[in-house]
């Protein structure tokens, strides 16, 4: 039986010739994993892309086929930004690796979605935004980050923290830091997140984020 759901990409992997194993967040079934058609290409399945789509359940498997897959919002602002698009990748990645397959996290897929538009429509000033959803997703997560709770990880950029957890969203995106700045104080965050879930999180597309603000 099939059933419409929306989700967001996270990652993809290669499955044989013709088919692709989507890594999501969905909207009704949490983090899970689908198989789709590689036909429609690699656009359509680029990470924080926001898709709507027919889930068919297999009883024999939990990788349930999904299918009439088409964008729930174009994302123009994003795809037509290179700096925007490497943000996805970190964010794609960083959900991939710290959301467990099978996990459910009630109002998380809406934040991820409000997260993923408030990118888009972005004139500007958005070179701190992985930052921000780095504190946003650990308090998604239940953590309730506070200073107290994130200075043991932040080393030599103890005093940004109370400024960053303290400042209004408009005013985050205009707080001063330098490209060694964000890139360590997100490398900070990372492992203040690898602590509360217990395993450490490795994520590669920091090191795009790093070149592009440095």
């Amino acid at each position: 039986m099939a059933q419409a759901t929306q989700f967001v990409v996270l990652n993809t992997t290669k499955l044989g010739d013709k088919s692709i194993v989507v890594h999501a967040l969905s909207r009704d079934l949490g983090r899970r994993s689908f198989i789709a058609s590689a036909g429609r290409g690699a656009a359509l399945f680029q990470p924080m892309n926001i898709l709507d789509a027919e889930v068919l359940e297999n009883r024999k498997s939990e990788l349930w086929r999904i299918r009439g897959v088409a964008p729930a919002y174009p994302l123009g602002g994003i795809r037509g930004n290179i700096h925007k698009n490497s943000v996805t990748l970190f964010l794609g990645e960083l959900l991939f690796r710290s959301i467990k397959e099978g996990a459910y996290e009630e109002g998380l897929y809406d934040w991820c979605v409000s997260r993923i538009l408030t990118l888009d429509s972005m004139p500007g000033n958005f070179a701190n935004f992985h930052l921000l959803f780095l504190l946003e997703l650990a308090s998604a997560l239940g953590f309730s980050p506070s200073v107290e709770d994130i200075l043991p990880f932040a080393e030599e950029n103890a005093s940004k923290i109370p400024l960053l957890l303290q400042a209004p969203v408009e005013e985050f995106m205009l707080v001063p830091l330098n490209g060694r700045e964000r890139s360590e104080i997100a490398d900070s965050l990372l492992r203040y997140l690898s602590y509360h879930l217990e395993y450490p999180l490795n994520i590669k597309s920091l090191r795009v984020l790093s070149e592009l603000y440095r």
